[in-house]
């Protein structure tokens, strides 16, 4: 039997950026991780090779739309697949082996074989017991589809199974307009697919700021996406090869069809902690799955912490690594702290989609007094240049102190550009000091300072 001052059960970026820091406080520390490679979900089948298509994609409707109006003319491209997923599987190859050596380099355990808990104090991994002072859960999430749709991963798929089809289909169903289903719904446009999405709701990306959700639809529209937006999805049925989605319009109960190649079912994700034990051990958990803990990480029984997707909030890598870095220095004895105020969404698709703090429906609700300041990508040079023009900045203020309380941007490398708006509302800045920081020009965050002063007396370029 080993032991450890710190076990931490999974391997993603909560998990394993956890670990690191667990080490480098000088906790003897190990990881529980069942998969073949480390990493979880977003290494393996989640973040990283959903962005590895979403560039190779992008690069193709560059080529296709944007190169002979730059002078750039010569063989058409065309689309290798298989090409295009070695691509993808060297690029999470690449990632997950960089895990491997941090944790050789900090001398962290890789404990190989599923997790569970049978004692307060104990890991048990295959036939392996292992003691730990204290254990972490980092088990993540799992995909959650929708009553009576049976995923295949073949032609009825999850984002999983999206990542690996066998070929491009000539028509997609995504249910659900949210995050991953427009990043896939996008690539698959790229690669000539006819792509209609089925959403639930009136309206995409659901709590999004409503002003881009409704600028962003238009966009997705213009590039060739398709849209039934109030629509139950009955059922999913796979016959004469082809799939079959029945669903419900909302607005007046007519009932329709619709065929395609593939059904790509995206309708969000669940915690995942399936066999760890924990109702034997009687850890608190919520009617939606999440294990319960107070502001530390710490669960109802003494010595075991949870983060990540498995406890509440949103369910986000970079959310993740924040608690785990916060959750090792609170077991080392530091006094850390995460600012969920400030934590960034963003969609990867083109243009990007980035947010942060409070949107107007928020504001509003809360009674709050505030002003706005926008500034389109039409007036950034760089922007124009580059056929990047579409979106626009959009931040918000309070309207007596000028300090910023959220902020939305639809464009080129938003999810970059939220960045420094991050750094200002963490220092709890204003829009002015925003505006009368200097920005390189030309630069896309020229846009992000035209924005702000915008919130004062007007941007320049609009």
């Amino acid at each position: 039997m080993s032991s450890y001052d710190v076990i931490i059960i999974g391997s993603g970026p909560g998990g394993y950026v956890c670990a690191i820091r667990c080490a480098q406080l000088g906790l003897k520390t190990a990881v529980v991780e069942g998969r073949d490679t480390l990493g979880g979900t977003c290494l393996n089948i989640g973040c990283i090779p959903s962005k590895a298509l979403l560039h190779a994609t992008h690069m193709l409707h560059e080529a296709e739309h944007n190169f002979a109006a730059m002078g750039l003319k010569g063989k058409t491209q065309s689309v290798d697949w298989k090409q295009m997923m070695s691509y993808k599987n060297d690029t999470i190859a690449t990632n997950t082996k960089g895990i491997e050596f941090l944790f050789k380099k900090n001398k962290i355990d890789w404990l190989k074989g599923w997790g569970s808990i049978p004692e307060i104090g104990k890991v048990k991994v295959g036939d392996d017991l292992h003691d730990a002072k204290n254990i972490i859960i980092a088990s993540g999430s799992e995909v959650s589809s929708l009553k009576g749709v049976k995923i295949d991963e073949e032609n009825i798929v999850s984002s999983t199974g999206a990542l690996e089809l066998a070929k491009i289909p000539k028509k997609l169903i995504v249910i659900g307009a949210g995050v991953i289903g427009l990043e896939l719904g996008s690539v698959y446009k790229r690669l000539g697919a006819d792509v209609t999405v089925i959403e639930f709701l009136d309206t995409i990306t659901p709590g999004m700021d409503a002003e881009i959700q409704k600028g962003f639809k238009k966009i997705l529209a213009k590039q060739g996406l398709k849209f039934i937006m109030g629509a139950a999805v009955q059922g999913v049925e796979r016959k004469n090869n082809k799939t079959s989605v029945a669903y419900k319009l909302r607005k007046d109960d007519s009932e329709h069809t619709l065929d395609a190649d593939t059904v790509l079912v995206s309708t969000g994700r669940r915690p995942y902690t399936d066999g760890l034990g924990l109702t034997e051990l009687g850890v608190e958990i919520s009617e939606r799955g999440q294990i319960k803990t107070d502001s530390h990480y710490k669960t109802n029984i003494n010595g075991i912490y949870a983060l990540g997707d498995c406890i509440d909030g949103p369910m986000l890598a970079h959310k993740a690594e924040d608690e785990g870095m916060a959750c090792a220095e609170g077991l080392a004895g530091q006094k850390p702290h995460v600012n969920y105020r400030v934590i960034p969404g963003v969609i990867y698709t083109h243009p990007e989609v980035a947010n942060v703090g409070k949107n107007e429906e928020q504001l509003k609700e809360d009674g709050q007094d505030y002003k706005v300041g926008k500034f389109s990508f039409m007036g950034n040079g760089r922007a124009k240049a580059n056929f990047a023009s579409d979106g626009f900045v959009k931040i918000l203020a309070d309207k007596v102190t000028d300090r910023i309380l959220g902020a939305h941007i639809i464009g080129p490398m938003a999810g970059d550009l939220i960045h420094e708006i991050c750094v200002a509302m963490e220092f709890g800045a204003s829009a002015e000091d925003l505006a009368r920081t200097c920005h390189a020009h030309p630069t896309y965050s020229e846009a992000v300072r035209e924005a702000a002063l915008a919130c004062g007396d007007g941007a320049i370029h609009a």
